[in-house]
C-alpha cells in the first residue's frame, strides 16, 4: 500500500494532518523539517506515494524539499500546503501541486487519494 509523508514543523498541524488522512484509512509517516523528511525517504522504510510539504520549514523551505527530492524521483507527487500567497514561482518546473491554507479536511483527503492514483 502506498504510504503518505507530511512534512511540518508544527506538531499541531502535523498531528491533525495524521489524524485526518488515518481516518481516511492511509498509513501516513511524519517528519519536522526537509533533513528529516529526506533521511526518511532514502531510508526505505515505507513506500511513500504522495508528500505533503508545508512551504516554510526550519533552516530551508518546502522548495529546498521538492528540489533534493526531485533528484531521486522525479515523478513522486508532492502536495504544498502554505498560508502564503504567491509562493507558486518557487516551485516551477518542480511538478507540484500548491494549495493556499486553511485547506479542508475533505479537500486534504481527495488531494491526496488523487495525488496517489497518479
Amino acid at each position: 500500500m502506498l504510504q503518505v509523508l507530511i512534512v511540518d514543523d508544527d506538531p499541531g498541524q502535523l498531528r491533525m494532518r495524521q489524524t485526518i488522512l488515518r481516518s481516511a484509512g492511509l498509513v501516513v509517516h511524519i517528519a519536522s523539517d526537509v533533513e528529516s523528511a529526506l533521511a526518511f525517504l532514502r531510508s526505505g522504510e515505507g513506500e511513500v506515494g504522495v508528500v505533503v510539504t508545508d512551504h516554510f520549514l526550519p533552516g530551508r523551505t518546502g522548495a529546498d524539499l521538492v528540489r533534493e527530492l526531485r533528484l531521486t524521483a522525479p515523478t513522486l507527487p508532492v502536495v504544498v500546503l502554505s498560508g502564503m500567497p504567491g509562493i507558486e514561482s518557487e516551485y516551477c518546473d518542480l511538478n507540484v501541486s500548491v494549495r493556499i491554507k486553511p485547506f479542508p479536511p475533505d479537500e486534504l483527503i481527495r488531494v491526496v487519494q488523487n495525488s496517489l492514483c497518479q
